[in-house]
């Protein structure tokens, strides 16, 4: 729960102290905090959904809408490619990308819940204005303002669980995150299914019905503890103390607070955690959990199938209500993955399921890709049986991902930082996480027009490269007490040429 940054190693032996039980309080500020999920899953959810709606493309696209219904039951791979289009989709994740630098700095003085409060006054925004949208200004405009409330939620919610979690149980605590945000892009996609049937303004009450999880996450808020880790770094240590009795179930709590104290001693003294992310000490933490798990987690092409599954099965030659049951039915299987996860994290280990899962999804794609290049060709219709096969081949692929990239994606990067560049290491983890999801959700249409097949092929490619990054690069972080992570990194055949260099007790470059 600590940080990672010790000024001695005689701390190191407090962590067999530590003493926890499960309480009703400790269960409480979890499944309250991790409702933050729900907005980032159902904006994933409602919006590819909605891009389907003929009562949407004819106020907005009509020119998508006159093509789609030339071609309803055929396969036509460029049937939605339209740059502004995929900007409705793509603008919220480009919002997010920016205001996460602006959720470090709330994260970090205000708290953890101070991020989760304002995330989720802007996502009620956000939901309005696109409730009310008469323009495709105003679609942009209160896409911007759901992105920022993503952008904020994502930064605190992985943080405020993994702090508030004991060590052996961190993993299964962390994926409630995932686990809300699948039940959310779940509940988006049972919505579109009935508001498609409401005619001409079903479409407004699935972009409106936004505005649910931004009140539950603001009234979450109002009433959730902060978590110690925050509140000692506020310096309000008798506060913090307070806390991490009721979340602990215990008294003896001595041995894990004053780690916390020390930890924050270390993270007061550097005064740019920007800069500090960047020292040579910090380097596995910035290549695996900055910048390589996030981007990654993207590349899978996994947000693709749930931005525009609708979309894509419409693309595939599936009708209008056949192509958001096929991606009802994928969402399902994200969220039972979810709750598999929960499960094998802290019983299998996180690489173990990163490596499994990525054979797995390589398989699936070139299935999925070999399947489309030699069974039909564009213009054609799609045979029932095939579009079956593709469906359990999707849900497949879903199923892997959800108990792997999905929740590791997050839990991973929100263990590895010490408490001095946690809030920064974590916004450059979500800025880079949303860039990869706007450039995918930019770039998804008219790959799939112009590579065709080719771009689930292309999905297997990036696979097999991830796949490979993972199995050279990340050590196990399996019930490893937070304040004991960075030891992994000078037994690492890698990284101990890093971090053996001028910090032989672990402690911070300050900067």
């Amino acid at each position: 729960m600590a940080g990672g940054a010790l000024t001695d190693e005689g701390a190191l032996k407090r962590a067999h102290l530590y003493e926890h039980r499960i309480t009703t309080y400790f269960i409480f500020a979890c499944i309250v905090g991790s409702m933050g999920g729900s907005l980032f899953g159902y904006d994933l959810g409602v919006s590819g959904g909605v891009t389907s709606m003929d009562d949407f493309l004819k106020e907005f696209f009509p020119g998508i809408y006159k093509r789609k219904q030339m071609h309803l039951n055929e396969t036509d791979y460029c049937k939605y490619d339209n740059q502004i289009l995929t900007l409705f989709t793509s603008s919220l994740y480009f919002a997010g990308l920016i205001s996460t630098f602006g959720a470090s700095y709330v994260t970090r003085i205000y708290g953890r819940r101070g991020s989760i409060l304002v995330g989720s006054v802007s996502f009620f925004l956000g939901g309005v204005i696109n409730a009310a949208a008469k323009n495709i200004l105003m679609l942009i405009l209160g896409r911007i303002f759901l992105g920022i409330g993503i952008g904020f939620g994502n930064q605190a919610v992985p943080l405020y669980l993994s702090e508030m979690a004991p060590a052996k149980i961190r993993g299964t605590v962390n994926q409630l995150f995932q686990l809300t945000t699948c039940i959310g892009i779940l509940v988006a996609n049972l919505i579109n299914y009935k508001t498609e049937q409401i005619h001409p303004w079903g479409w407004r009450l699935s972009l409106g019905l936004a505005t649910v999880p931004a009140i539950l996450m603001f009234l979450g808020g109002l009433v959730l503890p902060e978590t110690p880790n925050s509140l000692v770094e506020q310096g309000k240590l008798e506060e913090a103390k307070a806390v991490l009795i009721k979340v602990r179930g215990t008294n003896n709590i001595e041995a894990e607070f004053q780690d916390l104290v020390e930890a924050s001693e270390a993270a007061r003294a550097v005064k740019n955690p920007f800069r500090n992310l960047l020292a040579r000490r910090n380097r596995p933490q910035l290549v695996i959990g900055a910048i390589g798990i996030p981007a990654f987690q993207q590349l899978t092409g996994m947000n693709s199938i749930l931005f525009y599954a609708p979309v894509m099965f419409q693309s595939l030659g599936f009708g209008g209500s056949a192509s958001l049951i096929s991606s009802t039915i994928t969402n399902a299987a994200l969220v039972v993955a979810a709750i598999m996860s929960m499960y094998s994290a802290d019983k299998f280990g996180r690489r173990f399921l990163l490596l499994e899962a990525s054979v797995e999804m390589f398989c699936y794609m070139v299935v999925v890709g070999v399947t489309l290049a030699l069974k039909f060709g564009e213009g054609k219709e799609l045979p029932k049986s095939l579009g079956v096969i593709l469906v359990v081949l999707i849900c497949l692929f879903v199923l892997a991902y959800g108990r792997s990239w999905g929740p590791m994606g997050w839990l991973v990067p929100s263990e590895l930082f010490p408490l001095e560049t946690r809030s920064a290491g974590q916004s450059v983890v979500v800025c880079v996480n949303l860039f990869f999801t706007a450039l995918i959700a930019q770039c998804f249409l008219v790959s799939l027009c112009h590579l065709k097949y080719g771009i689930f092929l292309l999905f297997a490619g990036l696979i097999f490269g991830m796949g490979s990054f993972v199995y050279f690069m990340l050590p196990e972080t399996k019930q490893v007490p937070i304040e004991e992570v960075y030891l992994l990194w000078r037994q690492h055949w890698l990284w101990k040429k890093y971090v053996e260099v001028g910090d032989e007790n672990g402690q911070s470059v300050n900067e």
